[in-house]
């Protein structure tokens, strides 16, 4: 699986519809309507995710590795 930092995960969702609702700290806290569910990401710079919190996330946002 390809690493991405947080900032590019989270242009990906955004694109696919999530929106960004707050920032706390380095934390992204990203919602969609009709969601329960919403994604935190820690943005540390440059520093790519680490997979198991990339394929959580891409689980919960139901996005495929395909789209990254």
């Amino acid at each position: 699986m390809k690493q991405i930092s947080g900032k590019e995960f989270i242009r990906i969702l955004t694109r696919n519809g999530w929106q960004l609702a707050r920032v706390n700290g380095s934390h992204h806290i990203l919602t969609k309507s009709g969601h329960r569910e919403r994604i935190v990401i820690p943005v540390h710079g440059n520093q790519p995710l680490k997979l198991g919190l990339l394929k959580n996330q891409m689980k919960v946002a139901g996005i495929s590795e395909a789209d990254l």
